[in-house]
């Protein structure tokens, strides 16, 4: 087997280490920085240690927070033309802070249009023309180690900027930063990156490096997981799951995902709905369909959060029980029917990453078992 593996930015973890960032701002030779954080936080203060230590150090910062929900390509323009300003973008906040950060960062101009990057369509530059450093506050979406930033374009269809110049020069993993998430989020965030490194660990572009790096978080997120809801304030337990979602970010950006994101994407596409809550369902929807293939990367990877591929489905719903999750889509997600998840799912690109190949009547019985999860007419 061949394979080429993507280079994994420096990264800093450990409760506190925050406070680093405004003197690794200034190694890295910034002179003025552009921070793009979740509103919640600034509205909360809590960026106000952070600006007042760049601030400190000599810097000029700007401040964005104009965005809310999923990314979207009008968020990741109105960023990058901010960003052509500054020499360092400095991401903080959940998976859509970094993601918009991210994107701002590699095609930061004037008049730049994050429509034009969108799935390819414009390459992006062979070298970032910003700094970067990211700052998770969430642990699921790995969005720091990542090459792949998701954005929604005006029809509400989930599209991708990708590309390694994305990653950024510096990655902070604080622990501390999580503490307040409340405990659903923590349990969909957490959900995320075990599905991310699942996924990653089995699908046909699956490789031994990414493995390494995939059953390393699912042995994190699992065993962490229901500790962090149970109790918020574990830092152990926080650190461990954002240890997991950063090595599953490493696993999916040189493999992939598969089904259960394939579902979660179409699902999207119907309204508002939390893409780790979505992606938690979908897997636990499709895993007695997908058991029944028993490939070795499927062995392994349940091997990996201690069970039997037999198992694995009463496994998992164990993990969501123990978690709280609820089967139940929000009010803003409205999906007419399984027909109609089922012909979305056909429209997502990732459907053929599967080690199996996954046929519209396949893809119909998986929608069938969703809608019996959510205890809806299919």
């Amino acid at each position: 087997m061949s394979y080429d593996m993507g280079f994994v930015p420096p990264a800093l973890f450990g409760p506190g280490r925050l406070v680093e960032v405004p003197s690794r701002a200034k190694t890295l030779g910034a002179r003025t920085a552009l921070i793009i954080a979740d509103p919640f936080l600034a509205d909360a203060g809590l960026l106000d240690p952070l600006t007042a230590g760049l601030k400190a150090e000599g810097l000029d910062v700007d401040l964005f927070t104009e965005f809310s929900g999923e990314p979207k390509t009008t968020h990741v323009t109105a960023a990058a033309r901010r960003a052509d300003s500054v020499d360092l973008v400095i991401g903080i906040g959940g998976g859509s802070a970094l993601d918009i950060a991210k994107s701002a960062a590699s095609i930061a101009a004037p008049d730049a249009d994050a429509l034009d990057y969108a799935v390819g369509g414009k390459p992006l530059a062979a070298r970032r023309p910003r700094l970067a450093i990211m700052i998770p506050t969430t642990a699921g979406t790995g969005s720091e180690s990542s090459a792949t930033n998701i954005l929604s374009d005006p029809d509400g269809n989930k599209r991708w900027i990708w590309g390694h110049v994305t990653k950024p020069d510096l990655i902070v993993l604080d622990p501390e930063l999580t503490v307040s998430l409340p405990p659903a989020l923590t349990a969909w965030t957490g959900m995320d990156a075990l599905v991310h490194a699942f996924e990653a660990s089995t699908n046909r572009r699956t490789n031994p490096g990414g493995q390494l790096h995939g059953h390393h978080a699912l042995q994190l997120v699992a065993r962490a997981l229901p500790q962090a809801v149970a109790t918020p304030t574990d830092i152990e337990a926080r650190g461990a799951l954002m240890l997991g979602s950063f090595h599953a970010g490493i696993a999916i950006d040189n493999c992939n995902c598969a089904i259960a994101h394939n579902i979660s994407h179409a699902m999207a596409s119907f309204g508002p709905v939390h893409h780790g809550l979505a992606t938690a369902l979908a897997f636990e929807a499709t895993l007695p369909w997908l058991v029944t293939q028993d490939t070795a990367e499927l062995r392994a990877a349940a091997t990996a959060l201690d069970c039997s591929l037999t198992n694995l489905p009463q496994r998992i719903t164990a993990l969501m029980d123990a978690c709280n999750i609820v089967r139940a889509l929000p009010e803003t997600c409205q999906i007419p029917g399984s027909q109609a998840l089922a012909a979305a799912m056909t429209r997502e690109p990732n459907l053929g990453i599967l080690e199996v190949t996954v046929g519209a009547p396949d893809a119909q019985a998986m929608a069938r078992a969703v809608f019996e999860l959510l205890g809806e007419t299919a």
